[in-house]
């Protein structure tokens, strides 16, 4: 054995990616929309206006993805310590 994976052994951790991001995407997008409407709070401390909760519901979905992609990495790497 040359010390080198093959792609078949790399795919599944893909897969696995995709199927742990869906699991984490509610989670991860709530904790998105809950950290916009505080800061939305924050900032009327300095005159911005308050965003609304609705808004803030909106706003998660994009920005939802990224924190779900990151969350999956994360979980995925803890995972992979346990395993070893």
């Amino acid at each position: 054995m040359s010390g080198i994976k093959s792609p078949s052994a790399t795919a599944p951790a893909t897969k696995n990616l995709w199927k742990l991001g869906l699991l984490l995407w509610p989670f991860a997008t709530g904790a998105v929309a809950i950290n916009l409407f505080l800061l939305g709070l924050l900032g009327q401390a300095i005159g911005l206006p308050a965003l609304s909760p609705i808004a803030a519901l909106w706003w998660c979905l994009p920005l939802g993805l990224p924190a779900t992609y990151a969350s999956a990495r994360w979980v995925r790497s803890l995972i992979a310590q346990a395993e070893a």
